[in-house]
């Protein structure tokens, strides 16, 4: 008696679904970790940019310490205008200077907005902006992403 023998030839059309499966699967989750990287990614651009303009507002406050005090009360969302960069101008008209000027970058974040608050003898500058992107507004910091932006402060001391 003679056995017939046969030998595989190839695939059949299910071991391709199923291969054809895993690797769609697979892919979907590398898109998923790439879109994932992408949003961390422009959330730390935007952390990056609210932790300058507030060092750079902080550093323009050291350089007019005399009026220290004057710097409290600054909002970005108050228009300012001053330029000190083509004619002299004194201390006061400074602050207004660094106030327009801080503005501007304040405003390159989403929502963004700066505050500085305090006395004499100490200053808050905090820049605060939409890292969510969900359209709020407020002017807390308490992490409630529907109503509050998030924050970055820095406290000055004289």
């Amino acid at each position: 008696m003679h056995l017939k023998t046969s030998s595989q030839q190839g695939l059949t059309m299910v071991e391709s679904l199923v291969a054809l499966v895993v690797i769609s699967i697979g892919l979907l989750g590398i898109a998923g970790l790439q879109l994932t990287s992408m949003k961390q990614n422009s959330s730390a651009l935007q952390h990056s940019k609210a932790v300058w303009a507030s060092y750079n507002m902080a550093d323009r406050i050291r350089s007019n310490g005399i009026r220290f005090a004057d710097y409290s009360g600054i909002d970005t969302d108050t228009p300012y205008s001053q330029d000190c960069m083509s004619s002299a101008c004194s201390d006061s008209q400074m602050v207004t200077a660094d106030a327009a000027e801080w503005t501007d970058k304040v405003r390159e974040l989403p929502g963004g907005r700066g505050l500085i608050s305090g006395d004499a003898s100490r200053l808050t500058v905090t820049v605060m902006w939409d890292d969510e992107g969900t359209g709020a507004t407020g002017t807390d910091c308490s992490g409630n992403a529907q109503i509050d932006l998030t924050c970055f402060s820095i406290t000055l001391v004289q």
